[in-house]
């Protein structure tokens, strides 16, 4: 008996502890952090395509133009990590009409350029040794690490300010914070997608200007809740 009420007392003052706990006033805001960056670099999708109805042949002048790319791509002294495959392919075809089979061989080279004044050489020279399908370029930095800490201090200072914002009014102060939440999304940079006819001069006396690159945004977002005090 005398274990049961010892047990009842416990529970009650723990119970009465409990109810005596008040809720931590705090502020639950969403802060944004953009950095703006001209792209230093760009990776370059091209492709060879070749089209025929022997298979053998097809292959055999789709690798004769792709050993062509490889060799002017080190001619402009891109380094061999800068550079690789990413498809390969011989499919067959078959036209209903005519009735009769063809062949069609892709192969892909990724190239990444380091220095955007050499686009242009880069791109004419690729068409010259058999490019015939430019897929993407995307524009890129090289600094993305620093730029992406630079945005999520944008951001927390972002929320801050909010934060301090609606309290001012209530005679409270922002205090520490009690959870951050890292809301920000993977960054993908946009693709530029190409046509074979902005290698084409138009002029030959007129200097080209075949890109306009703009800037990249890079964002952070984060939720924070405050301590109100």
């Amino acid at each position: 008996m005398k274990k049961a009420i010892a047990v009842f007392s416990i529970f009650f003052i723990s119970l009465s502890y409990g109810q005596d706990v008040k809720p931590t006033p705090q502020i639950n805001v969403n802060g944004e952090g953009k950095v703006k960056v001209i792209p230093d670099q760009a990776t370059i999708n091209v492709s060879v395509e070749t089209k025929g109805n022997v298979a053998k042949d097809v292959k055999k002048g789709n690798d004769e133009k792709i050993d062509a790319v490889i060799k002017f791509i080190k001619k402009m002294n891109i380094p061999a990590g800068d550079f690789k495959t990413q498809r390969v392919a011989l499919n067959p075809q078959y036209d209903y009409e005519k009735k009769k089979h063809s062949y069609n061989a892709v192969q892909t080279i990724e190239i990444v350029i380091r220095d955007l004044s050499k686009y242009d050489e880069l791109m004419e020279g690729l068409v010259e040794q058999g490019i015939n399908r430019i897929d993407a370029v995307v524009f890129q930095s090289s600094k993305l690490a620093q730029y992406q800490s630079e945005a999520r201090k944008l951001a927390m200072k972002d929320a801050k300010l909010k934060a301090e914002d609606y309290v001012s009014v209530l005679g409270q102060k922002v205090g520490k914070a009690l959870v951050i939440s890292d809301n920000s999304q993977t960054y993908y940079p946009q693709p530029m997608y190409a046509s074979m006819k902005s290698m084409e001069r138009m002029d030959a006396s007129e200097p080209r200007e075949t890109l306009a690159i703009g800037e990249i945004n890079i964002t952070a977002n984060v939720t924070v809740n405050f301590i109100l005090e």
